[in-house]
């Protein structure tokens, strides 16, 4: 068993979102996730690294990095848009299997619904109709078929606050609508515990489907802070609802325990989301969680 470690830009505050300019070159960005104890990493929003192989492998093999995987969000609930959702998989997939990543991580279009942005980590149960269920997880189907036939990945679907696949019902609403074979379950471990699980169960309950992991962490009294005050996703993030590793409600030696049992070999992707000001934060958070998971014998 073996579990590798790596992180992602969204560390340094490099997000999806069009109105959050990035504060780094994304040569600064590979070099502080080096410095900081790192071997693998993720793509980050399409656009930010290179996205021509060839310019991106040598940056990537100067470093000893490996590219890993690529965060894909893509509107799920309507079916006209499954199309332009397995294109875009398509384009950001022949980069990945060009470098030798194995998997993307699929998610719904998070955050860009405003009632279910104002409400993240609010929630409970399923914003979905049943029917509308069926179309949401036909979409994921297709573009993991898709995926897998044209270019060898598989896909790990990331639940998220602030989208359609947020609480623990939606979790298991997609999971038992898709293809076991095909879709596995990236588990953010912050995520899971925000929108009102429990990480380490979910890993008891869903076993080998879970096939991908984002190590981040929960600070259980601002969670209630947020709840209370009804903050929506960006301004929990800003409040520091994800915290450090360590210094949160996730049970970390827990979890890495449970998929020992599972025989799990593979990565493990540090994500410190950070919305901060202060340009040496994300390198200090950096370190502070790679030294926290070296203790775990990681």
């Amino acid at each position: 068993m073996t579990i590798r470690i790596g992180n992602a830009p969204v560390s340094w505050g490099i997000y999806e979102f069009k109105d959050i300019e990035p504060k780094y070159p994304f040569q600064r960005v590979l070099d502080e996730i080096v410095e900081t104890g790192y071997t693998g990493l993720e793509l980050g929003p399409w656009g930010y690294l290179p996205t021509d192989p060839d310019q991106l492998r040598p940056e990537l093999d100067k470093r000893g990095l490996q590219l890993l995987s690529s965060y894909v969000p893509v509107k799920l609930v309507d079916p006209n848009a499954h199309a332009d959702g397995e294109a875009h998989a398509l384009k950001v997939g022949k980069l990945l299997a060009a470098l030798g990543a194995k998997v993307i991580v699929l998610a719904d279009d998070n955050g860009m619904v405003p009632e279910l942005f104002a409400q993240a980590g609010q929630r409970k149960g399923s914003a979905l109709s049943a029917d509308q269920w069926d179309v949401f997880a036909s979409g994921v189907n297709r573009i993991a078929r898709k995926v897998h036939d044209d270019l060898g990945l598989k896909i790990v679907f990331h639940h998220h606050c602030a989208g359609y696949v947020e609480t623990p019902e939606e979790t298991r609403n997609l999971l038992d609508r898709t293809t076991p074979e095909l879709v596995g379950l990236c588990l953010d471990t912050g995520h899971y515990h925000y929108a009102g699980g429990d990480a380490l169960q979910c890993i008891k309950e869903y076993g080998e489907r879970v096939r991908y992991l984002h190590f981040k962490d929960c600070d259980p009294n601002i969670r209630q802070m947020c709840i209370d005050e009804k903050l929506n996703y960006r301004e929990a993030t800003q409040a520091g609802v994800f915290c450090e590793l360590g210094q949160g409600v996730v049970d970390f030696p827990g979890i890495i325990a449970e998929v020992e049992k599972l025989g799990y070999d593979g990565w493990a992707i540090v994500e410190q989301d950070v919305l901060t000001d202060d340009l040496e934060a994300p390198r200090r958070s950096a370190r502070r969680n790679r030294e926290y998971l070296k203790k775990l014998g990681l």
